[in-house]
């Protein structure tokens, strides 16, 4: 699966946000929701417009997105 067939960007819409291809659904609405720990189905209860290939078209968007850049985070010893 290619994200590309379901991400898209617009500068009129959601002010150029990464969006699911033909709704207003920022990916990062997604993404959230999934950190949430919500199924695919209640996102799409929520959002009845999302298939679930729109779903994990946003993770793939998000993983791609990981390996572009590194992010230095500071070294922690948890307790």
């Amino acid at each position: 699966m290619n994200w590309r067939d379901h991400i898209t960007t617009d500068p009129d819409v959601c002010h150029g946000q990464a969006c699911i291809r033909g709704t207003r659904i920022p990916v990062a609405v997604i993404l959230d929701n999934l950190a949430a720990n919500l199924s695919h189905q209640e996102i799409m209860c929520s959002y009845p417009s999302l298939t679930v290939a729109a779903i994990n078209a946003a993770t793939r968007y998000a993983a791609d997105l990981a390996r572009e850049r590194v992010i230095n985070l500071e070294y922690r010893v948890v307790a």
